[in-house]
């Protein structure tokens, strides 16, 4: 069990990261490092939005998994 929850927390963690990455829109790599991309924020439309609410499904299941290894871990 701790194993399968092991390799759902890493998938999870990769997918978490790209989803992260894929939402700096335009941004290039200077938007990764912080550096002021001029940008304004708009409304999410079409990709955007559901890039937006899986990373949010990402995130929810990350921290899920993370509990669920410290209480088989006890």
């Amino acid at each position: 069990m701790a194993r399968f929850l092991d390799i759902a927390l890493i998938i999870t963690a990769v997918g978490l990261i790209i989803g992260v990455i894929m939402q700096s829109k335009g941004a290039g790599l200077g938007g990764l490092t912080g550096a002021d991309t001029g940008g304004v924020f708009t409304a999410r439309r079409g990709i955007e939005r559901i890039l937006f609410w899986v990373t949010i499904g990402l995130s929810v299941i990350f921290f899920g998994l993370v509990i669920a290894v410290i209480l088989v871990a006890r």
